[in-house]
């Protein structure tokens, strides 16, 4: 199938497949004699692979190295489990510090009249901030 099919089968744009392959993430696939792309059934399953670790956050580098591991049948269970649960580490990390974020925003909505008047404690507590880490 060309790239358009592909990317339709795959539910990745054509976009992303070619810079899929830029990057070496998948393999290029053979091309006719006028120069198309031909994917076959493989390379379908490879890009719904890989748009799954996107789904699921995985950085460019971790799908690296999962799509590695995909290939390698004598993988180890464990080092695919590790990397697993270095993301989900991650993904609290992020979690905690959204939920940090929208606890303040929360705080400061409250703090806030949201009526006609100029003054806003939303506002001065960004203007407080200002420079500051």
């Amino acid at each position: 199938m060309k790239i358009g099919e592909a990317a339709d089968a795959s539910g990745v744009s054509a976009k992303m497949i070619r810079y899929y392959e830029s990057i070496g993430l998948i393999d290029a696939p053979p091309r006719s004699a006028s120069g198309y792309r031909h994917y076959r059934e493989d390379d379908i399953h490879m890009l719904l692979f890989i748009r799954r670790g996107r789904e699921l956050g995985f950085s460019m580098a971790q799908l690296r190295t999962l799509t590695s591991l995909w290939r390698d049948k004598s993988r180890a269970s464990a080092d695919v489990k590790r990397l697993a649960n270095a993301h989900i580490e991650t993904l609290n990390e992020r979690i905690a510090s959204l939920q940090a974020m929208a606890d303040t925003l929360k705080t400061l909505a409250r703090q806030c009249h949201g009526d006609a008047r100029p003054d806003c404690p939303i506002l001065d507590a960004f203007a407080a901030h200002n420079g500051q880490k």
